[in-house]
């Protein structure tokens, strides 16, 4: 141990445990940081479900919140434990939610045969990637379905955000008026269509910060995670050089589940702005995030089924629309 830290000697390995040996710190958890982590996704979880339900988001994401539980509980009992079987529940979940995710985003506006096959496609999808993980029983496959499955979900995610709220791509500037003119009897007044634009923007702004934040805290989640496979013997010896409590901040992938719980919950969040946003329900649900330091949260600011006070679009309320016009 480092003399200048106060700190415990971690004691010799291969501990006899409750459910196999090689424990170190407790007698129940293998693997105590990678356990406690696990919290976080628990927690998260929870506070998911309270705000789709405190504020009426749609039910499929309820049942992904659900599967970013499962993920987080497996995990931690794997990590718990190191049995197969919970190493199973933690990850094909990751797919499972992934999946969920995939599925709220193609299949909006769809018809409902259309999203019936959709449904029917990824319940097959998972079931193979399950028979087939369970037969090779190799992480790399997993991981690679994983990646593809993210990334894939996540462009597409781009892609609609894009396109439904930045004017140039959605033709809704002034330059394009004539050209939607010949097109259609009803149209916006410019000043409504101004007030849509401008709010839009300053939307797709916020949204596109709180794409790199999450991103950027889920890629480094994997970075971490990269390092402590790489370095995993040096880690070892350096956490028993400097003892308990120190050593576990060394515990990399205890910071891998941490930083990529949170980048995953924002993509549910994410995911769920940008479905009103595909409603056309701006003026109702604002994403609330005060500082990366608060947990981000949409937040419904009025009752869609009232568009009294409206104009196209998503309902542009007169009183915002007046102060947009004096601001």
């Amino acid at each position: 141990m480092v003399s200048w830290l106060p700190a415990v000697p971690y004691p010799p390995p291969d501990q006899p445990g409750y459910w196999d040996p090689d424990y170190y710190a407790t007698y129940y958890a293998a693997e105590i940081i990678n356990t406690l982590t696990n919290s976080l996704f628990i927690y998260l979880a929870y506070r998911g479900v309270k705000s789709c339900r405190k504020h009426g988001h749609d039910t499929v994401f309820q049942v992904a919140y659900f599967g970013y539980f499962l993920v987080g509980f497996g995990s931690l009992m794997f990590h718990a434990t190191l049995k197969y079987p919970w190493q199973l529940v933690d990850e094909l979940n990751m797919i499972y939610t992934t999946c969920l995710m995939a599925f709220a985003n193609l299949s909006y506006s769809r018809s409902f045969a259309a999203q019936m096959s959709l449904a029917v496609f990824f319940v097959i999808f998972c079931a193979a990637i399950t028979a087939y993980y369970h037969y090779i029983q190799d992480p790399t496959f997993h991981q690679t379905v994983y990646a593809v499955l993210t990334s894939f979900i996540v462009f597409q995610s781009i892609y609609r955000m894009e396109f439904t709220l930045r004017p140039s791509l959605r033709k809704s500037e002034e330059r394009h008026r004539r050209e939607r003119e010949q097109l259609s009897d009803h149209l916006p007044s410019k000043a409504d269509t101004h007030y849509e634009n401008t709010r839009d923007l300053h939307i797709l702004k916020t949204m596109w910060l709180f794409v790199a934040f999450g991103l950027s805290v889920f890629l480094s989640g994997f970075a971490i995670w990269a390092l402590d496979i790489k370095y995993c013997s040096t880690l070892r010896t350096w956490r028993r050089h400097v003892g308990m409590p120190w050593g576990f901040l060394l515990e990399g992938h205890g910071w891998w589940h941490l930083l990529t719980g949170l980048g995953a919950y924002c993509y549910i969040v994410w995911g769920i702005h940008l479905r009103h946003i595909l409603n056309g329900d701006q003026e109702h649900y604002v994403m609330v995030w005060p500082t990366i330091f608060r947990l981000p949260e949409i937040v419904k600011v009025s009752d869609p089924s009232s568009n009294a006070n409206t104009s196209t679009n998503g309902a542009v309320s007169n009183g915002s629309l007046k102060a947009l016009k004096q601001s």
